[in-house]
């Protein structure tokens, strides 16, 4: 049964609005404190480990969550509620990210794949709850508060990893990224208010069923004008976003010759720029619509390959600071807009599990961007800088797949 409520009546409370805001502050803070910024240098300098063992744990967590990430957000629209899920998914990715760097390598990269299930699952289901917490006129604006105050978790982690790791080590970061974490995870916990859904009759999807939920999930997609389009769009810029994300610092430190504390610097402007560049989009997605802004967030992400690629070529480091500026503008642009985007494409009583598609090919990109990481630098021994050229390639392709996706929304173009 479909929902009852009328979207464009909902008015959310200041409460939800500012306890959904934080919690993308307290997801940034593992994206970059673990994602990108202190497991990847841990396990490959600190613990000589290997760009491909890093890279096999992100392939397993991405398995996992092309089968997790569906049926959790069929489950969330069966029973008409998400916060259940963020509940679960972020304590799971908590309670991962304290273990990190305890033990050994091994354990570590399984925690780490654990945290990284976690953090996705959580993701589906808040990108979801856009609608809960914002309306149709101030989607956009709310989009990109939500990332710009996300990049202050960066900055955040930035910070206690300068503070704690020269004092404590590693594994003292990794518990206090888990803290800061869950403490600014919290509200949404406690007080997102979410718009009334009904609870859909029958038996809720079991984890068995996530397949077959994935594939009704496809077909129904293709019922709505610019979804799969869409999707596929996504796949190809997430998987060299989120693959230059991941392997950013080593590239500074071992291909543009970046200290610790330029490596730092060269990520807190990255930081600054993803905020601006996030809140300028989130005006502009109201004004001019998500796809014209993703668009533009996808040139910015070119332009931040470049300079990377000529910065490596050149031995310039002078170029490699434009890295951040082009980067980290069209990262929070992208983010912004995309999710945006997605709610205006897809009906709302499948939003959720529309979601769970977007959060499915963004984790296929991220299977695929490190295996093609690997295979340029480990496997062919063409080394970092042309790898990055290669995932310039997808930015590219995905311009061109988007070129046809329109920015009205579902239920409208259906009518």
């Amino acid at each position: 049964m479909e929902p009852t409520d009328v979207p464009g009546a909902w008015r959310p409370g200041r409460g939800s609005v500012i306890s959904w805001l934080l919690y993308d502050l307290a997801n940034t803070t593992f994206a970059l404190g673990v994602g990108s910024r202190y497991f990847g240098p841990w396990l490959i300098e600190d613990r000589g480990g290997a760009d491909w063992q890093l890279s096999a744990a992100i392939v397993v967590a991405m398995i996992a969550v092309i089968i997790l990430g569906p049926w959790i957000g069929a489950l969330s629209d069966h029973h008409g509620t998400r916060r259940p899920y963020l509940i679960g998914s972020t304590l799971l990715c908590v309670g991962a990210t304290a273990m990190l760097a305890t033990w050994g390598v091994v354990s570590s990269l399984v925690f780490y794949a654990l945290g990284t299930i976690g953090f996705h699952c959580g993701t589906v289901v808040y990108d979801a709850m856009l609608p809960d917490v914002s309306t149709p006129a101030t989607a956009g604006r709310i989009s990109g508060l939500g990332v710009a105050i996300g990049y202050t978790g960066s900055a955040l982690a930035l910070g206690i990893g300068v503070y704690v790791l020269p004092r404590e080590g590693y594994a003292a970061v990794f518990r206090w990224l888990a803290l800061a974490f869950l403490v600014f995870a919290l509200p949404a916990f406690l007080w997102i208010r979410e718009r009334p859904r009904s609870r859909r009759e029958g038996r809720p999807p079991g984890i068995l069923d996530s397949p077959a939920t994935m594939v009704r999930a496809w077909k129904a997609a293709t019922g709505y004008p610019g979804v799969v389009r869409f999707l596929i769009g996504r796949f190809l810029y997430t998987d060299a976003i989120n693959t230059v994300f991941l392997f950013n610092a080593i590239f500074a430190k071992l291909e543009m010759g970046f200290s610790d504390k330029q490596t730092d610097a060269l990520a807190l402007l990255g930081i600054i720029a993803a905020c601006l560049g996030a809140v300028a989009a989130g005006r502009l997605v109201d004004r001019i619509g998500p796809k014209h802004v993703l668009n533009l967030a996808l040139y910015a992400q070119l332009l931040g390959l470049a300079a990377a690629i000529t910065a490596a070529l050149t031995h310039t480091q002078s170029i490699g600071w434009l890295v951040a500026v082009g980067g980290g503008a069209g990262i929070g642009a992208a983010w912004t807009s995309d999710r945006v985007l997605m709610t205006r494409l897809a009906p709302d009583h499948l939003l959720g599990e529309f979601f769970g598609l977007y959060a499915t090919v963004g984790r296929f990109a991220t299977v695929l961007g490190p295996l093609v990481w690997a295979l340029v630098t480990d496997g062919l021994g063409w080394g970092r800088t042309a790898a990055l050229a290669f995932l310039g390639v997808f930015i590219f392709a995905a311009r061109v797949v988007l070129r046809k996706v329109p920015q009205v929304q579902a239920a409208e173009s259906t009518a």
